[in-house]
This record gives structure tokens, C-alpha cells and sequence, in this order.
């Protein structure tokens, strides 16, 4: 017995560690996620691709403020931040998606500190581990796009906002910091930062006889501050293109706001945020629901009024694209924490009046994602017997994530029909989070998360192709489209963009396959990846 207990004393040792630490045990639960690879890389068209090519050619060109021929559309920020990455790491996929990593993770412990604030730790450690693995927000933290750097910046001005009410003493310094996250999220996402700002008003509206944080000047001054780089930016872009720089921001979100996108009517986000934020957002309505009846005194309007205000302001704006709704992840891990939590009592305490007439709720919930775990698992088999190689990459996630999905119902079976009383709520909502997990992270190891184009990947990996692609300028004809964006990537030197007739009698150019089919001087095709060929004039 002695033995037995000199045994387990290290376990506990490290158990009450990671208890003291919180912060310590979302970054071993979120880095994993974050790193995980099938050892390839390739980027995401369309935004990725331009990001990415942008931030290399301001290192090419040796011009951060202007490089372009005409006034740019989109503040310079995100493109500051990935540059500045591939100076320090190199120029790769991995440097250019760091920002986006580091700031994700940054958000997460965020949400807990905000949370923790809101509705205690448990509660707030379970809406950080669930922002880690929602599939969308996960994905946008292993891109290189100003989404997550800009959510990042938001919470950071909430956090500093709970800061000034809590510690009044420190009042100046954390009011400035709210300010000059809201104005540096301007560099970064432009005009989009003005849409969380709006969905704040009402709290400091309401609550301002209690904080009164918009009679506090160092929350403008801290703005101003914030506006410097995109003052200095926009000055700098004057002295160059005159009017037409101002001109080109603004015309840009007027375009964004007067036309929808894809067909993206108002419906677009009733739907798209239920698949995208699966099974988080509908236990999200039960947090909101719980929230509605029981409302959290002093913060209710940026718990539950801040996500709905940001929520009508998103389906309001004309163009609809799911990464817009970015925004709301962190308070839908918040609610969605906040519902899980209250049923992982009604788990542990059916025992009571209360309990047992509720127990069917987590009872259900759990048979009935065993179910969904059962159906993955045939899938999974079936796709892995009669699917190619390409299919057999997403049997690979329908298995894992079957049999993990099987967690949920064997804890209730266990602790309920088993009378395995060790099987504590704690273990039934790791049956939510673990199955999660376990998902993303064979997701990303099987590189459905981080290799989105690995046929070009490949094509431009040939011998052949990078030794072309690294000892000569390579022309573009106007091919456009999402292929066009990642080769100008993977493109070390670049000719000249091209109409077709205006091709040069000799060197290299790429071409789309129907281009190349047209042309009257002779060449040679090299290689052809998604219909663009690699082409050699000859004459």
C-alpha cells in the first residue's frame, strides 16, 4: 500500500501544478493543435495567397509604405506583421502564419482571463479549451491572414476595460491600453475594428454612472496613439498618390457594403455559424438562454449583449464570408462553456428532485453524439476500403473522430449502468472536449489543416521546375484567380505581368492551359499544376 502511494505522489504533484497553473495547461492543450503537420505546407488561395505575396513583395520591392503602382485598398498592417516575420524567419508558409499563431494563443488565455472575471475559473478555463478547437478559429490561427491579430486586439481592449473597473488605481494606464488596442486594430483590419466597437456602446452607454470610461481622456488618448502608424501610413501614401489614398480605403468598404458576396444573402449566418462552430454554437444558445433568465450583474451587456449586437451588425453588412464571424468564437466558447458547465451538473447530481427530472438532457446529448461517433466510424471504414488516397485522408479523420466520439455515452454508461461513481462530471465534459481534439489534431497532421494546395507544393518542388523558378525571371501572363495568387508566391523572380500578345520571343512565362493553346510563338511546356502552365519561349 505504501508502495502504491510512493507511486501516485508524482501524479499528484504534477495534477496540483497544472491545477495552480491554468495558463499552463491551455497552452499544453492549444500548442499541439497549432503545431501539428503532415510535414508539408502550402498556402490557402484566395486571402492567404495575397497576404503572403504582398507582405514578399514590400521585402522585394524595399518600399513598406508604398510599393504598388497605385493607392492600396486595405491599411498596411497585416502585411507589417507577416514581412516583419519572414525578415526574422525567413520567407515560408510556417513564418508568414506565425503572427496568427502567436495571437491566437495570446486570445486564448485572453478569453480565460476575461472569463474568469465574468463567470469564475472553471467556467473560463472551459471556454478557452473550447475556443482552441473550433474548427474555423483554429484554422484562422494556422493562417496568415489579420483576423486572428485583430480578435486578438479586441479582447485585449475588453480585458483592459474589466482591468480599469477592477483596479481603479491603475484606472489611467489600463484605459489607454483599451484605447490603443481599438485604434491599432485600425492598422490592421481597417475599417472592420469599427464594428466592435459599436457592439461595446451599449455597455459603456448603460454602465457609464458605474465606470465611466468614456469620460476618461486617456481611453482618446490611448486612441490616438493607437492611430499613429495609420496616420503616418495614410500621410506618407498622400505625399505619393494625393486624395486617391484616402479614397481607395473608403471606397473599398463602401464596395464591401453594397453588394452581397456569393450569394450570401442575410440568412447566411443562421446557418453557416451552426456548421462551422459545430456542436459549440448550440450549446452557446443554451448558455445565452441561461444567461437571459439569470443575467451576470454589471457585465450582461458584453457577455450577452456585446455577440448579439456584433451578430446583427455581421448579417447587416452586405458581404457575408464565414471568417467575418470570427469575432463572435470567443463569447460562443464563452456561452457555450457556460451551458456545458450547467449540464455537467445536472450529470453529477441527478441523484436530486432537480436532477432526475433533467437527467434525459445530458443523457440524450450523450447517446446521441455516440450515434453521430458510430455513423463516423462506418464512414470512415467504408471510405478507407473503397476510397483513393485523397479520400483515404478524411476516412483517416472519420475514424479517429468515430471512436472518439464513443467517449461521450461509455462515461455515461459507465458511472450510470455500471455504477462507476469515479466518472465525475470532470470525465463527461472531457468526453465533449477530448473527441474535439483529437479530431484537429489528426486533422492537422494529416494536412486537411495547413496544406490547402499541395499539388502546386509539389509541382514547383520538382527539380526541374525550381531549378527554372530559381535561376530565371518568370513572366506572367494575365491568367487571375486564386492559382495566379499562390504562384506569385512560390515564385522567386518575377518578369513582367503580360497580355499574351505581349510576350517576349524568349525566357520563361506563366500561362493558363487555354493561353498556351493560343500561342503562335514557339515554346515548350515544362509542367502544367491546375490548369497554368510553366512555359519556355524558344527562338
Amino acid at each position: 500500500m505504501l508502495y502504491k502511494l510512493q507511486f501516485l505522489h508524482p501524479m499528484k504533484v504534477v495534477t496540483g501544478f497544472l491545477r495552480a497553473y491554468p495558463h499552463v495547461t491551455l497552452l499544453i492543450w492549444i500548442l499541439p493543435l497549432l503545431l501539428f503537420s503532415s510535414g508539408e505546407s502550402s498556402l490557402m488561395a484566395h486571402d492567404e495567397g495575397l497576404y503572403a505575396w504582398r507582405s514578399r513583395f514590400m521585402i522585394d520591392k524595399g518600399d513598406w509604405i508604398h510599393p504598388w503602382s497605385t493607392p492600396h485598398h486595405k491599411t498596411p498592417g497585416p502585411y507589417w506583421l507577416v514581412a516583419s516575420s519572414y525578415m526574422l524567419f525567413g520567407i515560408s508558409e510556417a513564418s508568414g502564419r506565425l503572427p496568427s499563431m502567436i495571437t491566437g494563443t495570446l486570445s486564448v488565455l485572453l478569453l480565460y482571463e476575461i472569463g474568469k472575471i465574468f463567470l469564475g475559473k472553471k467556467v473560463a478555463w472551459l471556454a478557452a479549451a473550447i475556443l482552441s478547437v473550433e474548427i474555423l478559429w483554429l484554422q484562422y490561427c494556422r493562417l496568415g491572414t489579420p483576423d486572428v491579430p485583430m480578435i486578438f486586439l479586441v479582447l485585449l481592449a475588453i480585458w483592459s476595460l474589466l482591468k480599469a473597473e477592477l483596479h481603479p488605481k491603475y484606472r489611467s494606464a489600463w484605459s489607454f491600453l483599451v484605447g490603443f488596442s481599438f485604434g491599432l486594430g485600425f492598422l490592421v483590419r481597417s475599417f472592420m475594428i469599427v464594428l466592435p466597437m459599436i457592439a461595446l456602446l451599449p455597455y459603456l452607454l448603460k454602465e457609464h454612472r458605474r465606470h465611466r470610461h468614456l469620460a476618461n481622456p486617456m481611453l482618446y488618448f490611448g486612441f490616438v496613439v493607437g492611430l499613429i502608424p495609420t496616420f503616418v501610413w495614410l500621410w506618407l501614401s498622400w505625399l505619393r498618390y494625393g486624395d486617391a489614398s484616402f479614397g481607395q480605403l473608403i471606397n473599398f468598404v463602401v464596395k464591401l457594403g453594397s453588394g452581397e458576396r456569393g450569394n450570401n444573402g442575410l440568412e447566411f449566418y443562421f446557418w453557416n455559424l451552426p456548421v462551422k462552430a459545430f456542436p459549440w454554437f448550440f450549446l452557446s444558445l443554451l448558455g445565452l438562454v441561461l444567461l437571459i433568465r439569470r443575467p451576470v450583474p454589471r457585465y450582461q451587456l458584453i457577455l450577452v449583449g456585446y455577440p448579439l449586437i456584433l451578430f446583427a451588425e455581421l448579417s447587416l453588412f452586405s458581404t457575408r464570408l464565414s471568417h467575418y464571424s470570427l469575432s463572435l468564437y470567443p463569447f460562443i466558447a464563452l456561452l457555450a462553456a457556460f451551458g456545458l458547465n450547467w449540464l455537467s451538473k445536472i450529470y453529477q447530481d441527478v441523484q436530486t428532485r432537480r436532477g432526475a427530472s433533467l437527467k434525459k438532457i445530458p443523457r440524450n446529448l450523450s447517446y446521441a453524439f455516440g450515434i453521430v461517433g458510430v455513423l463516423l466510424l462506418v464512414a470512415g471504414i467504408v471510405a478507407s476500403v473503397l476510397g483513393n488516397a485523397e479520400v483515404r485522408k478524411y476516412a483517416l479523420l472519420a475514424l479517429a473522430s468515430g471512436i472518439s466520439w464513443l467517449i461521450l455515452p461509455l462515461v455515461w454508461i459507465g458511472r450510470y449502468h455500471f455504477g462507476k461513481k469515479f466518472l465525475t462530471s470532470r470525465y463527461w465534459l472531457a468526453g465533449w472536449l477530448v473527441p474535439a481534439w483529437i479530431s484537429l489534431a489528426v486533422a492537422g497532421s494529416s494536412g486537411l489543416i495547413g496544406d490547402y494546395n499541395p499539388d502546386i507544393k509539389a509541382f514547383i518542388q520538382q527539380p526541374a521546375i525550381a531549378q527554372v523558378l530559381h535561376s530565371s525571371s518568370i513572366n506572367f501572363v494575365d491568367t487571375r484567380g486564386k492559382t495566379d495568387v499562390l504562384l506569385k508566391f512560390y515564385t522567386p523572380h518575377h518578369g513582367k505581368r503580360v497580355q499574351l500578345s505581349e510576350l517576349p520571343n524568349s525566357g520563361y512565362a506563366w500561362v493558363s492551359v487555354k493561353q498556351a493553346a493560343e500561342l503562335s510563338v514557339p515554346h515548350q511546356v515544362l509542367g502544367t499544376v491546375q490548369k497554368v502552365s510553366l512555359i519556355q519561349l524558344n527562338n
